[in-house]
């Protein structure tokens, strides 16, 4: 027994440095008191103390701040839809796919070119020109050309390197080159746009302000494809192969699974909901070269502030995001305020500082 005494009492002095690293980690990094006192100091900043700042204290201009307000989270609307088939691909099928950027801005130029077709011309196309299937068409026409090249670039060149990120990087990075400048070549440099449908543009009176309904109505599109998505992943068979393949693939294929053709309808949903968000975004912005490269840096932001493989995670980042961009250029200082877009690596920071795999990730 003295053995046995010894050895117990020898791995309890053993357990006591890594006992004491683990008692006093929180010590030696930010926690949620933090990011509790910069949304109080942010609260505080914006209602009462933003004096010299375009918008002004949203006490004195309450209008103004209830415009800012819906401006962020209508904007947090589409970054939910560009990001979450970016949530699907990257964050649950941990596939580094650098080509959604590229979807998104294929989708929203040939949903213009579909609309053009439809409407009869090309120039000066005006709302009241364009029905609600003028609209939904080449939404879905866009969207489904993105979910085939989507699916074709998983079946021929991703499926082979399951696991090598790396490779996968390099790999879609030169596809992306090559539909760059495809895509330039067939849609011309310079900036496009689709055209909202004729019923979803009015303005609403808010507090005094004029408020767009086109944005109220991407918001509502947003929470649809939310509500949608939610239930595939939680309330069908498919759905809950897919979250159990993404934990234990061995296990999916001892049953008698085919994970390959599952993973490969995920890909095709992810890239459709990337076409999706290239249509929206096209009708809130326009389409132009570059704009491939800003939608997928937007995605990425919200996958890693919401944690890879989140469905409410993307739901949450899009929105601190959309808050963020919405809040900074009208609460810095006038003369600071071409800084806004710094406050999103700031967000990007403070999140990972309290929350490494960000706000609903789990280590993989």
């Amino acid at each position: 027994m003295t053995p046995a005494l010894i050895d117990t009492d020898s791995a309890a002095v053993e357990s006591r440095p890594a006992l004491a690293v683990s008692r006093f980690a929180p010590l030696r990094r930010p926690s949620g008191w933090v990011a509790a006192v910069v949304a109080v100091a942010f609260a505080a900043w914006v209602l009462f103390l933003a004096d010299g700042t375009p918008a002004g204290p949203a006490v004195d201009d309450p209008g103004r701040f209830m415009v800012t307000v819906l401006d962020g989270v209508t904007f947090a609307g589409l970054l939910f839809v560009a990001a979450s088939g970016f949530t699907l691909i990257f964050g649950l099928m941990r596939t580094v796919n650098m080509v959604h950027g590229s979807l998104f801005l294929l989708a929203a130029y040939i949903a213009i070119r579909v609309q053009e077709t439809m409407v009869g011309r090309s120039r000066n196309i005006v709302p009241a020109d364009v029905g609600v299937l003028d609209w939904v068409v080449p939404l879905l026409v866009g969207a489904g050309v993105a979910a085939v090249l989507g699916l074709l670039v998983q079946q021929v060149f991703l499926q082979w390197n399951e696991g090598q990120e790396m490779r996968q990087t390099m790999v879609t990075l030169a596809i992306t080159v090559v539909l760059a400048d495809q895509m330039l070549r067939e849609f011309g440099g310079l900036a496009r746009r689709m055209v909202w449908p004729g019923a979803a543009t009015h303005f609403l009176s808010i507090a005094g302000e004029r408020y767009p309904t086109t944005r109220l109505f991407m918001l509502a599109l947003a929470v649809l494809v939310g509500v949608l998505l939610w239930l595939w992943l939680t309330r069908t068979s498919v759905g809950m192969i897919i979250r159990a393949g993404v934990d234990d693939r061995q296990m999916v294929r001892g049953l008698g699974i085919n994970i390959r053709r599952v993973f490969a309808l995920t890909f095709l949903a992810g890239s459709f909901l990337a076409g999706v968000g290239g249509v929206m975004g096209a009708s809130f912005a326009g389409a132009a070269p570059g704009t491939d490269g800003s939608w997928l840096l937007n995605a990425l932001i919200v996958v890693i502030i919401g944690g890879l493989g989140s469905l409410r995670g993307a739901a949450a980042g899009s929105l601190l995001y959309g808050t963020v961009v919405a809040f900074s250029p009208a609460y810095l200082p006038s003369q600071y305020s071409y800084y806004a877009i710094i406050m999103t690596f700031g967000l990007l920071a403070l999140v990972l500082a309290v929350r490494p795999y960000g706000l609903f990730g789990r280590p993989a």
